[in-house]
């Protein structure tokens, strides 16, 4: 049963579309862990299009299950991760045009850079995941620089457009879960995972956190956030 960590960049998407102070993602946070998931994820964009460096220490401060940074290989955004000690930083691809993140980080094509971030968080005893593409030459590489989490993206998979294809992509969630496992790594997995696709993801053994976002808070919108993490919760843990 996978555990589930959400998400709360897009509660400051609502709050930056007026510049203002409402919604606050670390209420949003608070709420979430009173309602049961087991981490609160952020993402610091090198634009600041949502969440913001201040959002960032507060949530260091209030998060009390486990707070888990995404970020870019960005030196300042590294720097300040080092600063505040997230329990977890994600590191993951990022260009300025993008909607949302395209793709898995290309470890092969950053290997000297990941190798120095890891190191610098090594030393502050943070906790590093590499966001990657379900593929073996991506995992392997992982593998050689040390890396001892990875998050599985599943964008692919969440977007098939016919059950085949849908499958086919399960398939390779499947077995690139089996061979980070196998490479002696801890296996989480995100994106594009709402409440039509997250149950047959979650039935892949050996995945131990599902992280979402964009769904749940969508959702809450109708339901409140409450009862849309804990459907959320339901399908990760009971399917």
């Amino acid at each position: 049963m996978p555990l589930l960590g959400v998400n709360v960049d897009h509660v400051a998407s609502l709050r930056q579309a007026r510049r203002g102070k409402e919604p606050d993602p670390v209420l949003a946070a608070r709420l979430c862990e009173a309602s049961g998931c087991h981490s609160i994820v952020a993402h610091l964009r090198e634009d600041r299009r949502h969440i913001q460096d201040r959002d960032i220490g507060r949530l260091r401060e209030c998060v009390r299950t486990k707070f888990n940074l995404e970020m870019a290989l960005n030196p300042q955004i590294i720097a300040m991760a080092a600063r505040l000690k997230p329990d977890q930083v994600t590191i993951v691809p990022e260009r300025r045009q993008e909607i949302t993140t395209e793709g898995g980080l290309d470890v092969i094509k950053n290997q000297g850079k990941i190798r120095r971030a890891l190191e610098i968080f090594s030393d502050k005893k943070i906790l590093v995941s590499l966001f990657v593409a379900p593929e073996p030459r991506q995992l392997k590489a992982a593998g050689a620089l040390g890396v001892h989490m990875i998050e599985l993206h599943t964008g692919q998979y969440a977007q098939a457009s016919t059950a085949s294809r849908r499958r086919k992509e399960l398939k390779k969630l499947r077995e690139a879960t089996h061979l980070a496992l196998n490479l002696g790594m801890i296996v989480n997995a995100g994106h594009g995972l709402d409440y039509q696709n997250t149950a047959a993801l979650a039935r892949i053994a050996g995945i131990t956190e599902l992280n979402i976002g964009h769904a749940i808070i969508a959702r809450a919108v109708f339901v409140g956030l409450k009862t849309a993490v804990q459907e959320m919760l339901h399908l990760a843990q009971h399917s």
